[in-house]
């Protein structure tokens, strides 16, 4: 599915904010779901829980926290880093360069940046992986975030103040309706990344795009074919 944009709402645009995962990949890759069996595996170990009863943990802590770190920093003290550190001890290998991406982000008229939940090592990893890195101004993380995750409004604020962002004149692309909201309260325009398949094994239910979330101004499954409808 792909809502192609009507290049009018974006002429204004100089700053383009892009999230990483299930973003600048396309879900079905599944590199995430190597994150999230790894997260899974952290909890299990660190509280001496089943596989299903850590990741039913690690779900609700991700839901009420934003991330699952936030959630085991708060109630279980974790060293962030060491986690960070081995929830991203993945194979990137599953990430084939994407040249056609590559050149639509070169292309676009001002300045880009990825602004993640995960570290800025996954981050350009994934990325070099993607063959993309080099068009990116900038990479926001969740340490440059004191690991108060997206969809928190301080975050977003800590990152548009830092790179010096006229809301007004950017664009954030998000595969989480969720982390939309603060965007377009701010003036941003909005795009929701969706899984080609959205019965996905790895989208929860309150992940997906609803009926109420009228604050998306505009969905696509297909990021590269939505940027070249910009250009």
């Amino acid at each position: 599915m792909t809502d192609l944009p009507n290049k009018a709402d974006f002429a204004h645009v100089r700053d383009w904010v892009f999230d990483l995962d299930n973003t600048l990949y396309p879900h079905h890759v599944d590199l995430f779901a190597q994150i999230d069996k790894n997260m899974t595996a952290y909890v299990s170990a660190l509280l001496g829980l089943s596989r299903e009863d850590a990741r039913a943990l690690q779900k609700q802590y991700y839901y009420d926290h934003g991330t699952t770190l936030k959630g085991l920093m708060l109630h279980h003290n974790i060293d962030p880093l060491d986690f960070l550190e081995k929830a991203h001890a993945i194979n990137y290998g599953v990430l084939s360069p994407d040249l056609s991406l590559g050149e639509a982000i070169r292309a676009l008229p001002g300045r880009k940046f990825i602004f993640t939940n995960g570290s800025v090592k996954h981050a350009e990893m994934a990325a070099k992986a993607l063959g993309i890195l080099d068009h990116f101004d900038d990479v926001f993380d969740i340490v440059a975030a004191e690991y108060m995750p997206k969809p928190a409004g301080a975050t977003y604020d800590k990152f548009m103040a830092l790179h010096r962002i006229e809301t007004q004149q950017a664009v954030m692309f998000e595969d989480l309706p969720r982390n939309l909201l603060v965007p377009k309260t701010l003036g941003m325009k909005t795009v929701l990344l969706i899984p080609q398949n959205d019965n996905h094994e790895f989208v929860d239910a309150w992940e997906r795009r609803s009926e109420e979330d009228k604050h998306i101004d505009y969905a696509t499954s297909d990021l590269t074919a939505f940027l070249n409808a910009l250009l």
